[in-house]
């Protein structure tokens, strides 16, 4: 009895040294590097399931224990990641766990998009339906049906949309971009205009969304802005027309070559400030912060007229005389 007693403890002796091995060796599949010599793009479908994922990355060849995986939601179930879709670099040296882990986090790969100041929303659609990885809903929708669909149903467009570097991964779409861009100016010109000059020319948010597209057509040069925005203001205030090349090239829409002709200037759009008092009726760019707080804190000053130097600054003036004379100097004689 005592003989067969100890040979009983040595077979559960033996089976606990096996089992132990058995589990030490599973443990260390699990823990394995991937079979990876350089970075691997893997993309978790939406809906996939832990199984489907570990039988592709056994069938790539990134795994080369996929049975180990198989045993985890018996073995150790509370260990299973939540799997989020979306793509995952997987990179030499990480190991089964780390790919795990990597495959439950928000460690997506990420793609960017910038769209610049001054861009018009026209050229910020063609952006977003090029853009790589990115699901595309509006590619067949006016504009109209865009505003309609992120909730702005019968708002315009123009001006609305915040310039700005975006990032996305895999599975957001132009939509999400769009959502960002509006909500991003709404709260921007909230703030710029909460922090507006007292003795404006202009009497809501809106007007001044209008403004600071005008001043972010017409120069690029920091310093310059706020002068701008003076010469508008003041012209605003004495009831001259604004004058200004932009709402032109706007109201030409896509019969812009790369000129305006003396013909342009005098014809008749509802954005031509040359022929038209006051500012246009819709913004004609998607203006950035720096533009919208010109547009709210003007320079104090006289001058009435800039032109352009060719450098990309202008040459303010006070006098019409001097102003024409600007012209001659910059423009004519080039």
């Amino acid at each position: 009895m005592k003989r067969i007693f100890a040979a009983l403890l040595v077979v559960l002796a033996l089976g606990a040294i096996s089992a132990a091995g058995a589990y030490y060796y599973w443990q260390s599949r699990l823990s394995a590097p991937l079979a990876l010599e350089e970075p691997q793009l893997y993309q978790v479908p939406s809906g996939a399931g832990f199984h489907r994922v570990i039988a592709e990355l056994g069938e790539q060849g990134t795994i080369t224990d996929a049975w180990a995986f198989r045993l985890l939601p018996r073995l150790a179930p509370d260990k299973l990641p939540q799997l989020r879709a979306g793509e995952y670099q997987l990179q030499p040296g990480m190991t089964g766990r780390d790919m795990l882990e990597l495959l439950g986090s928000n460690d997506v790969v990420t793609y960017s998009l910038t769209v610049p100041e001054g861009w018009t929303f026209r050229q910020m659609r063609e952006l977003l339906n090029t853009a790589s990885k990115l699901d595309n809903r509006t590619a067949e929708m006016n504009d109209e049906e865009v505003m309609a669909l992120i909730g702005r149903e019968g708002v315009h467009p123009e001006g609305w949309f915040f310039p700005d570097t975006y990032r996305y991964h895999l599975g957001m779409s132009d939509v999400d971009i769009l959502q960002q861009s509006l909500e991003k100016m709404e709260q921007v010109l909230d703030e710029v205009w909460a922090e507006r000059s007292e003795d404006l020319p202009i009497d809501t948010p809106y007007e001044a969304l209008i403004m600071a597209s005008l001043i972010e057509r017409e120069t690029g040069a920091p310093e310059e802005r706020r002068e701008i925005a003076g010469v508008f203001k003041r012209r605003l205030e004495s009831g001259m027309r604004l004058q200004t090349d932009p709402t032109v090239i706007y109201g030409m829409g896509e019969r812009y070559d790369g000129s305006i002709s003396y013909a342009d200037l005098r014809e008749a759009t509802p954005y031509n400030t040359y022929v038209i008092d006051g500012m246009p009726p819709t913004p004609i760019a998607l203006p950035g912060r720096a533009a919208l707080e010109a547009a709210v804190n003007p320079l104090p000053g006289e001058t009435l007229y800039f032109v352009a130097k060719g450098d990309g600054t202008h040459y303010f003036s006070r006098t019409l005389r001097e102003h024409n004379n600007a012209v001659n100097r910059y423009i004519r004689n080039r």
